[in-house]
């Protein structure tokens, strides 16, 4: 999974950047950022450029994904500042020497039972005045026009309820699942919060798409293709193989029409001085 992880987050890089910004205006100079579920370290990385003079802390419960993150901190020169803790959130939170001035979770907290429960701990771990800044919810992603060609026009839209159905059974399944509606927003004044603003960001690579662009596509369809067992019927099944088969001229390994268009939402809170 690194590479693959590495590079999707490479692909939106722009869009991290831009939310990276965005935090900056409320965020001056921050002396403790944690990632919390950093994955490979790219946006742990992005953000040791963001605020220069900040220390950043990788938390993930993959060592060879922290692994990763070092060796990029380490190419990238900021390696003096860098370091990462192996844990389970949000209890690995807990290792923390310091509060922090800036809490980032990037559609970690999802993977949380009691998600409730994670965001008092995240909000336990700020320093007086501290932001914790959440990347959850957006928009389904799109990669093809609505009618390709090929089956029934209209194959994004029915995959979106496929996956909806599907992301509701993980929540579901996660030990010490506990219902919220999520309502982000108040969750964070939950939390003891003061929630400040929403925004929400757009990746648009416009057709043809790049090299990467295409990778993430076909890895994102595939991935999707392995867990499907229902939902589909056999006409859409069929054509997502079509989708997926290199030597099919429809494919997406071929199509000049493929694209990746997608909305990240971050969600910002300040615990009170």
């Amino acid at each position: 999974m690194g590479p693959m992880l590495e590079s999707s987050a490479e692909l939106f890089s722009s869009l991290y950047e831009r939310a990276l910004a965005w935090l900056a205006h409320e965020v001056t100079e921050p002396g403790l950022i944690v990632d919390a579920g950093s994955g490979p370290g790219v946006v742990s990385c992005l953000f040791a450029e963001t605020f220069p003079g900040a220390r950043i802390v990788a938390v993930d419960g993959s060592e060879p994904l922290l692994e990763r993150a070092r060796a990029r901190a380490e190419r990238q020169g900021v390696a003096d500042r860098f370091s990462t803790i192996a844990g389970e959130l949000p209890d690995v939170l807990d290792e923390l020497d310091y509060p922090a001035d800036l809490l980032w979770a990037s559609r970690s907290l999802h993977h949380l039972g009691d998600q409730r429960a994670a965001l008092a701990a995240f909000a336990a771990r700020l320093a007086p005045g501290g932001t914790l800044a959440l990347m959850e919810g957006g928009l389904p992603p799109r990669f093809l026009p609505r009618d390709i060609g090929i089956g029934r026009p209209g194959l994004q839209a029915r995959i979106d309820a496929v996956e909806a159905e599907w992301f509701t059974q993980m929540r579901t399944d996660l030990p010490g699942h506990v219902a919220v509606t999520e309502d982000w927003p108040a969750l964070l004044a939950g939390a003891g919060l003061k929630y400040t603003r929403t925004h929400t960001f757009l990746l648009d690579l416009p057709a043809p798409a790049s090299d990467r662009a295409r990778a993430y596509v076909i890895t994102s369809l595939s991935r999707l293709r392995e867990r499907i067992t229902d939902g589909l019927d056999a006409e859409d099944l069929a054509t997502l193989d079509r989708l997926l088969d290199p030597g099919d001229e429809a494919s997406l390994h071929r199509r000049p029409d493929v694209f990746v268009l997608e909305a990240h939402t971050v969600h910002t809170a300040v615990r009170a001085v």
